[in-house]
């Protein structure tokens, strides 16, 4: 935890992220509206305009809601998902109701644990960057077995219908 947080009262740091995590959504949200309002002719465009995006407007598309509150358990797809919200013209209101659910867990995630664990990469880092690889290489290991376990699983059980 950063030293300026250390005094403060879980609710407030909770509060804090919650804030943080409300208008950085509403930041993307609203940098994707003026995409699709007229921003496609500005430097912009290059920006928004990426294969991560697409994949975004795509999901939001095929599974709505869920898409939004979601995102905010993923790194980089969560900056896609709000701004692919902005681009397909989603109602403010409702794009805001659904993002809530993600703003409290991901102010949870990071006011709980989140926070600790990158200052606790940074402190690894500073001490050994060695050994800050290891670990990542690790985590990636067990989240790629994770992942192709389960596509694997999947592409069994499309296979047999």
């Amino acid at each position: 935890m950063p030293d300026w947080l250390a005094g403060w009262p879980f609710v407030w740091i909770y509060l804090f992220f919650v804030l943080g995590a409300a208008l950085r959504s509403q930041a993307l949200y609203w940098l994707g509206r003026g995409v699709a309002t007229g921003a496609l002719r500005t430097r912009w465009r290059e920006r928004l305009d990426t294969a991560g995006t697409r994949r975004a407007v795509a999901a939001i598309e095929r599974w709505g809601m869920p898409v939004v509150p979601l995102s905010f358990l993923t790194v980089g797809f969560q900056s896609a998902v709000h701004g692919a919200a902005g681009l397909l013209r989603l109602h403010w209101v409702r794009y805001t109701l659904w993002s809530v659910p993600g703003w409290l867990v991901w102010a949870l995630v990071w006011a709980g644990g989140g926070t600790a664990a990158a200052w606790g990469a940074v402190a690894l880092a500073a001490r050994s960057p060695w050994a800050l690889a290891a670990v990542v290489v690790v985590l990636g290991t067990v989240v790629a077995t994770v992942v192709l376990r389960r596509r694997r699983r999947v592409d069994a059980l499309s296979g047999a219908r």
